[in-house]
């Protein structure tokens, strides 16, 4: 009876709201307050931010013609990953909708803490969204407001950024003037200051602070730092809703009922060609976009997320599969260096590069050496080392390229990237990279590559050596036709002695 008595003086004694208060507190605490601002998690959802802004631009008119006639049409991707369009746009779709699930993904995180339900449940409304395409809290905007979000977003961005640099700033500050006044201890006398001439130091760096101080005060007013969760996630919410909708007109998923698009002719003309569109000289006021990147094709639409990601595990044929993308990409860049200045080519070099050969490639190569000739005649032929450097030149064309895509794809999604306030912008697409180039094809275009430096390598040391052997001989004979001179020179000399003797 204790227990039941002490309760019922407690429930009397605490009024009905603050009960009210305490008890949806402990039932959901991360939703007692509808002023929650993002404070420190601002650095974190500028990342993200920043993110899905770079998604969103990646989708622009100008940056689709760049991929349907540069990227795609590019000789390396042509020759070691795929000449089919279709093939490389769903690649390209499939790396862009896995940004936009990871992306997604950490809005939902952070939408754990709005007090708005339906923000909460972004994540499913995503889902359904790209699936059946169903906007139940019509979060879709047009064009024109979204470019203006953009633009919102990339202020935003910047105003986080140089908040995170000032806050730097005025952490090194303090630490400096922290430390100016240990080394005037102990007593930290005045008559010390003066006569070391820190009393200046400390008040500048005072007044330093006092300003960044203002300025941190400024930028986080200004910034993501005073930004509400809701707002907040609202915002990257139709954004990402924005972006799912691109992707989908873009690569013509449900194209089986579509709904006319309507918008001003422009560059999409371009990159979706149509052959019921009209010509550009006729200058309609609107035209539908009929024609995605994929003319002939319906994709289905469920499990959107899950299929694109499915379609992002390389081939067993390919250097992904086998995880030596990265190494490749080491070794033709070294290789790259090489070709440039074969002439200084070191023994240490040769053997830092065969150590990073893999098996396969080093048996390929041995097979590849054993029908090439060696004979003085071939190695000082002139024309047959043109061939061979315009050869190597031409591969390191569109295989370097490639290498270094894949070492910049892979530092763009370093940690240190992905945790930086600015983000990661992602420039460089998988596609570009040697994560899908099949392995037999780029290992034959490493070889031959090897082989080709080690016969300019022989050539320039045949010519080299062919060189030094007509400098000694010229300088034989320069030394020749002296002691010729000289003894000739003598002759005249002992005739003329002889002749002033007879006299």
């Amino acid at each position: 009876m204790a227990p039941d008595s002490w309760l019922t003086k407690f429930r009397s004694a605490v009024s009905p709201r603050l009960a009210a208060s305490l008890r949806s507190t402990l039932i959901n605490p991360s939703h007692n307050s509808t002023t929650t601002r993002i404070s420190i998690l601002a650095f974190e959802v500028a990342s993200v931010m920043s993110k899905l802004l770079h998604l969103w631009q990646s989708l622009t008119d100008s940056q689709l013609s760049r991929l349907r006639h540069d990227t795609i049409s590019s000789e390396g991707i042509r020759k070691v990953v795929s000449d089919d369009d279709s093939f490389l746009l769903s690649l390209v779709c499939a790396e862009l909708s896995d940004v936009l699930r990871l992306v997604s993904e950490s809005i939902s995180a952070l939408s754990y803490k709005c007090t708005d339900p339906s923000l909460r449940q972004f994540k499913n409304c995503l889902i359904e969204f790209a699936d059946t395409g169903i906007d139940r809290n019509r979060w879709l905007m047009s064009r024109k407001e979204m470019d203006s979000k953009a633009k919102k977003m990339d202020r935003l961005i910047t105003a986080t950024s140089s908040l995170h640099k000032e806050i730097d700033k005025l952490a090194d500050a303090e630490h400096s003037l922290k430390k100016l006044l240990q080394c005037t201890s102990p007593g930290f006398q005045k008559g010390n200051l003066v006569r070391n001439g820190k009393i200046s130091a400390v008040a500048d760096l005072q007044q330093k602070i006092f300003w960044s101080k203002q300025e941190v005060k400024y930028l986080k007013q200004t910034s993501l730092w005073n930004y509400r969760y809701d707002a907040m996630v609202l915002l990257m919410a139709r954004s990402a809703f924005m972006v799912m909708s691109r992707i989908k007109q873009i690569f013509g998923f449900g194209q089986d009922n579509p709904v006319p698009l309507y918008r001003s002719a422009s560059l999409s003309a371009m990159v979706h060609p149509s052959l019921d569109a009209p010509s550009v000289e006729s200058k309609p006021k609107f035209v539908s976009v009929s024609g995605p990147l994929f003319p002939n094709k319906i994709v289905k639409q469920c499990d959107f997320f899950e299929s694109n990601k499915e379609a992002l595990v390389p081939p067993p044929m390919t250097l992904g599969a086998s995880a030596l993308a990265t190494h490749y990409a080491n070794l033709i860049i070294l290789i790259e260096k090489m070709t440039r200045t074969p002439r200084s080519l070191g023994t240490d070099t040769r053997d830092d590069m065969y150590a990073m050969l893999t098996a396969s490639v080093r048996i390929k190569l041995r097979e590849r050496l054993r029908g090439v000739q060696w004979d003085p005649e071939s190695v000082s032929d002139a024309s047959l080392a043109t061939e061979w450097k315009c050869a190597l030149h031409s591969i390191i064309g569109w295989l370097g390229p490639m290498a270094h895509a894949t070492i910049r794809w892979q530092s763009e999604r370093s940690f240190e990237q992905r945790r930086s306030s600015s983000g990661s912008k992602g420039n460089v697409l998988l596609i570009q990279t040697l994560h899908f180039a099949n392995r037999d094809k780029v290992e034959a275009a490493i070889v031959e590559l090897l082989v080709g430096i080690n016969y300019v390598w022989r050539f320039e040391k045949e010519m080299e050596y062919r060189r030094e052997m007509l400098l000694i001989q010229f300088e034989s004979e320069l030394c020749k036709k002296a002691e010729d001179i000289d003894v000739k020179h003598g002759d005249v000399e002992n005739e003329k002695h002889e002749e002033d003797g007879f006299v």
